[in-house]
């Protein structure tokens, strides 16, 4: 595993040890990584890549394989570590966003062709049970039936997120990537690919727009800010709030998360994951939000779009 220190990690040792296989090398320029010790405490650790490349090609040597390489790092460097796990000869599990451009997917894909491995993402929304409902509804719905969706998704995140490579667009690709981008893949998934994307606001904390997929308009506000939070969220002491509203109606689908990552290990093992390419779609929507020019309030936006914009904490 590379990035075994990170915020996602835990979830990913998690899903290795409940299908029942082995973590061998884990490696994270941190050494924060106590949480090993509830899963493999006998896994090697690394916090100098080129050591944990070499341990990696020892195992080899003797003989064992390295079936799979788990990529849990910083999102820009998702991409060079998936070209590594494949050039080590190992099939990859790649936390979301797999990359942050959507032409380094065709790169990756010509690295699959060129090693015979695969490389797989986590798109954990995909296998929630009420997603999988919503998308039989629409599929055995009127095919010319377009539904009015508002998305909204807060969760608050503190000064050090600014601090730390999240807050840094080139390295993140911004709100919209680092917290939404399983989201608009899970939109598209249900609804059809995008035809038309507007942005009207995108801050440091936030980001709020309008898509048109091919059954859906969505409007969507996306936030890290706290202040965010809804009143009736605050009262049920919730720390973060996310909805889905499909034609007026609430959406739910609060509940399911908890085991997501096993399940979409258990589809890779199982031959059903999750392939890089199925990522074009949402890696393409989150790259056009991240160049676009906010077009301000106007047109169909969504109502939480109206907060006023925050100076950046650190004054940029």
């Amino acid at each position: 595993m590379i990035g075994v220190g990170g915020y996602v990690a835990p979830r990913h040792l998690k899903a290795i040890k409940e299908t029942g296989n082995e973590l061998i090398a884990a490696y994270d320029k941190n050494d924060s990584v106590g949480i090993m010790d509830s899963y493999f405490p006998r896994a090697s650790f690394f916090t100098e890549y080129e050591l944990f490349d070499r341990h990696n090609n020892f195992i080899k040597s003797t003989g064992r394989n390295i079936d799979y390489l788990s990529v849990c790092s910083p999102n820009y460097l998702h991409d060079a570590h998936t070209r590594y796990g494949l050039r080590l000869g190992a099939d990859v599990i790649c936390e979301k966003p797999v990359v942050l451009s959507p032409w380094n997917i065709d790169s990756l894909i010509d690295i699959e062709r060129e090693t015979g491995h695969k490389a797989y993402t986590i798109f954990q929304l995909r296998l929630h049970p009420s997603v999988r409902e919503l998308k039989a509804r629409v599929e055995n719905g009127p095919k010319d039936k377009i539904y009015d969706v508002d998305l909204t998704y807060i969760t608050p995140r503190g000064y050090w997120y600014y601090a730390s490579w999240k807050g840094n667009v080139q390295k993140s690709g911004g709100v919209a990537t680092n917290i939404g981008v399983h989201f608009y893949d899970m939109l598209s998934w249900v609804f059809g690919p995008v035809q038309r994307s507007v942005v009207h606001v995108a801050t440091h904390d936030r980001v709020a727009g309008y898509l048109e997929l091919r059954q859906a308009r969505v409007r969507y506000f996306l936030s890290i800010n706290g202040d965010h939070l809804p009143d009736e969220a605050r009262a049920q002491g919730k720390t973060s709030y996310r909805a889905i509203l499909v034609d007026g109606s609430e959406f739910e689908f609060s509940n399911g998360f908890t085991d997501l990552h096993t399940r979409s290990y258990e589809e890779v093992l199982a031959g059903r994951g999750f392939r890089i390419e199925e990522a074009k779609e949402c890696i393409q929507t989150v790259y056009d939000i991240r160049h676009a020019q906010p077009v301000g309030l106007i047109g169909d936006y969504h109502p939480m779009a109206k907060y006023p914009i925050t100076q950046h904490p650190f004054g940029w």
